[in-house]
C-alpha cells in the first residue's frame, strides 16, 4: 500500500542551504522509490487558515517511507531543511484501491 511522507513547511529562508537541500532531496528518494506529488506550493485554503507550503512524498510502501527517513543520505541534508524552516513532517499509510469513508467504521468497532 502507497505510503506518504508529508511536510508543512513555513518560514522557509531561501539561503544556499535550502538550495543545496533542494539539489540533493531527489537522490535520497531513488534508492527507496520515493517521487513527489506536491513539492512547495501553497494550498488554496478551503477552511480555517493555512501558512505556508505543502510537500508530499509517495514511496511504495511505509517501510520505504521510513527508511527513506532514517538513511544517512537523507538525514545528512535534513539539518539544511529544519535550520532554515519551522517545519512539521509526517509519514502516513495510504488506503487500498476502492476505499470508501465508512471503511473507517470498521476499525471503531
Amino acid at each position: 500500500m502507497t505510503a506518504y511522507a508529508i511536510a508543512h513547511l513555513r518560514d522557509v529562508d531561501v539561503n544556499a542551504e535550502i538550495v543545496d537541500y533542494i539539489k540533493r532531496i531527489d537522490e535520497t528518494l531513488v534508492p527507496f522509490g520515493g517521487r513527489f506529488l506536491i513539492h512547495g506550493v501553497t494550498p488554496e485554503v478551503m477552511e480555517r487558515p493555512w501558512e505556508g507550503d505543502l510537500v508530499v512524498i509517495a514511496f511504495p510502501d511505509i517501510d520505504a517511507a521510513r527508511n527513506w527517513y532514517a538513511s544517512p543520505a537523507y538525514q545528512a541534508i535534513l539539518p539544511l531543511r529544519t535550520r532554515n524552516s519551522r517545519s512539521a513532517a509526517i509519514i502516513v499509510d495510504g488506503v487500498s484501491d476502492g476505499y470508501r469513508a465508512t471503511d473507517f467504521l470498521a476499525k471503531l468497532g
